[in-house]
């Protein structure tokens, strides 16, 4: 009974906070999420990640092996893609790889190991994190624009507290309290501003071929934790580190896939990738507190 009670414990929040996005959406659709999406890309991310690669006793060590598994499971995820597009006969299998490869490790999959297992558990997700986010302003740009642009990365404040933080964290670096405190309460604001706005990014993204869309949706949400476990048992992995990698590898598609492709990728491709993202976020609610249950059972 308890493992059910941390269960609604863990995923409560993440999901109320989701809703109440949602509804604010669906009651304004005019409703302008600018200030977040500015104030998460410029200060709040960075924030988290300073805060949770350096505050919660995570150590190189760990940080360094979860980003190598994680990268191994990147390659599992643009697999899965690649075979999945080729048989839905995408006529751009490149530009439409990108909602497989990056799952929503920051929005959803941060909160959710923080509640989880606490902040060692948000060191790990922030690991993890950290490589999906160098991703997006890399890998992402580049299949959704076909060529690389280092300037993206250059103006990219969440690249730099990724160094920032990599620095400290190996040469064991403590951050003035201040900073610390300033970092904390930054990251706690940002995770529910960010969850309030994938409830209303629900809202406005639309569903283009649901056929589509649920087949693909099965390589994120259930292929992906399906990567994620065979890792953990060929590495023999364990702890709550384990748990919090495969809790991040069972994230539904990231809504950033969509504005990168809105940027670089012509209107079809973007609708696709809108798709993948609506259903497999709905598809989530099912199979995310299926993941996390066995997580906390059998990784804690």
């Amino acid at each position: 009974m308890d493992i059910y009670l941390k269960l609604f414990e863990v995923l409560f929040p993440v999901f109320f906070v989701i809703g109440i996005g949602y509804y604010l959406g669906k009651k304004n659709p005019k409703i302008d999420t600018s200030f977040i999406t500015n104030f998460a890309a410029n200060l709040g991310t960075p924030a988290m990640i300073i805060y949770a690669l350096t505050s919660t006793g995570i150590s190189f060590e760990i940080f360094k092996d979860y980003i190598a598994y994680y990268f191994i499971a990147i390659l599992g995820f643009t697999l899965i893609g690649i075979i999945f597009l080729y048989f839905l006969k995408s006529k751009d299998i490149i530009r439409e790889l990108p909602p497989f490869i990056m799952p929503n490790t920051g929005n959803m999959g941060f909160p959710i190991c923080l509640f989880a297992y606490g902040s060692k558990g948000l060191g790990v997700a922030a690991a993890i994190s950290a490589l999906i986010i160098l991703c997006h302003f890399t890998l992402g740009v580049f299949l959704a624009d076909r060529k690389f642009n280092i300037n993206v990365i250059l103006k990219n404040p969440p690249f730099y507290s990724i160094i920032i933080s990599i620095i400290l964290l190996y040469f064991k670096i403590e951050l003035p309290v201040f900073i610390e405190n300033t970092t904390f309460l930054l990251m706690y604001a940002t995770i529910f501003l960010i969850l309030m706005s994938l409830g209303i990014a629900l809202t406005r993204l639309k569903v283009f071929s649901f056929k589509k869309s649920f087949v693909s949706s099965i390589g994120r949400v259930i292929l992906g934790p399906i990567i994620g476990f065979l890792l953990i048992k060929y590495y023999n992995l364990n702890g709550f580190a384990a748990g919090a990698f495969l809790i991040q590898c069972s994230m539904p598609s990231a809504v950033l896939t969509y504005l990168v492709g809105s940027m670089y990728s012509p209107k079809k491709i973007v609708d696709n990738i809108a798709s993948m993202i609506v259903v497999s976020t709905i598809m989530s609610f099912v199979t995310i507190p299926l993941v996390v249950f066995f997580a906390l059972k059998y990784f804690n």
